[in-house]
Order: structure tokens, then sequence, then C-alpha cells
């Protein structure tokens, strides 16, 4: 089962930046086909990482995180530990590539 969790952006305070531990983030667009490409991979690294919480948040509707953020394309990857960025990839990746960009946390 899919760890791997949709929130908005009036959620993003209290499940990102208030978390205590690695959350990756990753803003994507329906719209998107690499966006698309990574979902499943991200499922699958969810279920290897027990430790790391996966969230997503719809870029369409996240305009203010967006420009907080620096979000220019889709889909972005953001880590964050303890509440800051600790980590940024942009575009599609493989599933080593993610799992090399996620162990780094």
């Amino acid at each position: 089962m899919s760890k791997v969790t949709e929130i908005q952006a009036d959620q993003f305070e209290t499940e990102v930046v208030q978390y205590e531990g690695a959350v990756l983030v990753d803003f994507f667009a329906d719209w998107c086909g690499p966006c698309k490409m990574i979902a499943p991979l991200l499922v699958n690294l969810s279920a290897e990482r027990e430790d790391l919480k996966i969230v997503k948040v719809n870029a369409d509707n996240a305009s203010e995180l967006l420009a907080k953020y620096g979000v220019r394309g889709l889909p972005t990857l953001l880590m964050f530990n303890q509440g800051s960025v600790a980590g940024t990839k942009v575009g599609a990746i493989s599933l080593t590539q993610l799992r090399e960009f996620a162990d780094q946390f």
C-alpha cells in the first residue's frame, strides 16, 4: 500500500515544516507527463524507506508555495530535514537516482 500522501497547501506547514524528520515533497501537476512517470517510483521508494515521509503537492493549487520555494519546473522534488530544505531535484529521474537522492538524508 502506498504511503505517498497528497496534501493541500494549507497543510504544508504542519505536514512538512513542523515534521521532525525527513520529508520528500513532490510538486506535481495532473497535466505533467514527467510527473506521471515518477509517481510510481515514489510509491516504490515509500515501500523501501519506512523512515521517509513522502507527500505530493499539486502545483496548480499551491502558487504561494511555488513562489516561496522557487519551484519553476515540474516535477520538483524538495527534501526537507527538520523543517528546512536540504536538497532539490527537478525533472523526471530514475528509481536509482531517486534512491541516491533520498539516501543523502
